[in-house]
């Protein structure tokens, strides 16, 4: 029997339980899974032959061996592009622990090993089937929450990516409003788009970076978004700041809440406190119970999911 409806806030996995294993891997996925979270996230770039594949950026060499196993096919900017390979070379390659390239060292040095692994990139069908079957073994009903990254960009290069996702949500039986998923994206005119004239039902969330939102027009700017989305996703910093040492919450969640949007901000990582948090546990207090976020990514999920089971 499947689980009751969630009724406190929800925690989505980012990139799956990405603090201990390699980010998007189906290993994470699955670590995730079992953490309890509630929605576990894909992010969909395309292939050179127009695979969806759950990857966090259009490029491949921070996350992969790409560079070892095919040095000539990085472009002028010396970047290594999933649309650049197909499928096939592209699961040829063995995922590591996100690397900076300019140190060639972790981004969070305490995480994984940087070392190569026999994980793969997933294609986004991929992982759904995987996230289903776990889904059918267990009787729990955990969603997905897919990001189309950098639309325009695929786009000018010849790839309508959000047909493509949209292609592929709809194969696995996600199409419409009561469809465990939400849809995400960065690109303003892209969500409208999503919602106007590819005619998606599905769930959409429009994402924000810190400078998306005026706070002294939060109402007026949310209420043009809740035209076409059902939610923000913000950045941690729109929720609540430091002011004179002290932690002051702005007026996002509540002017979303007055335009009807549910506010999913990014990212909790006990790693990488913002500056207005002096811990993990403190961090939970502030976006769940101050500022009255209705979910959250995480990429410790077990640890978000211990805070809001205990509270």
């Amino acid at each position: 029997m499947a689980q009751s409806p969630i009724v406190r806030p929800i925690v989505i996995a980012h990139r799956g339980a990405s603090g201990y294993l390699p980010e998007h891997t189906l290993a994470a996925k699955a670590l995730a899974f079992g953490q309890r979270a509630d929605f576990l996230e894909q992010d969909v770039v395309i292939t050179q032959d127009n695979q969806p594949i759950v990857l966090h950026d259009i490029h491949l060499d921070t996350v992969t061996d790409v560079v070892q196993r095919f040095p000539n096919r990085k472009r002028s900017d010396g970047r290594f592009y999933a649309i650049d390979f197909t499928l096939a070379e592209i699961q040829s390659l063995a995922v590591h622990e996100r690397i900076d390239l300019k140190t060639g060292k972790a981004v969070f040095p305490h995480r994984f090993p940087t070392t190569p692994t026999s994980l793969r990139i997933p294609t986004l069908g991929e992982e759904i089937e995987f996230i289903q079957g776990l889904n059918r073994s267990s009787g729990r009903d955990v969603g997905i929450y897919p990001e189309i990254k950098a639309p325009a960009w695929h786009r000018r290069e010849g790839k309508d990516a959000t047909a493509i996702v949209l292609r592929t949500l709809e194969q696995y039986g996600y199409q419409d409003r009561t469809s465990n998923a939400y849809l995400q994206c960065f690109d303003f005119d892209e969500c409208k788009r999503i919602r106007f004239e590819l005619k998606s039902p599905l769930k959409l969330v429009q994402l924000l970076s810190h400078d998306d939102i005026d706070l002294s027009q939060t109402e007026n700017q949310l209420k043009q978004i809740a035209a076409y989305a059902d939610g923000i996703g913000p950045p941690l910093s729109l929720l609540a700041h430091l002011k004179d040492k002290t932690v002051t919450i702005t007026n996002l969640v509540e002017s979303a809440n007055t335009c009807g949007l549910v506010v999913h901000p990014y990212t909790i990582r006990q790693d990488a406190l913002p500056d207005f948090a002096n811990d993990l546990q403190h961090l939970h207090e502030i976006v769940f119970r101050q500022a009255g976020a209705h979910g959250a990514f995480s990429d410790f999920p077990d640890l978000t999911v211990q805070f809001l089971q205990a509270k």
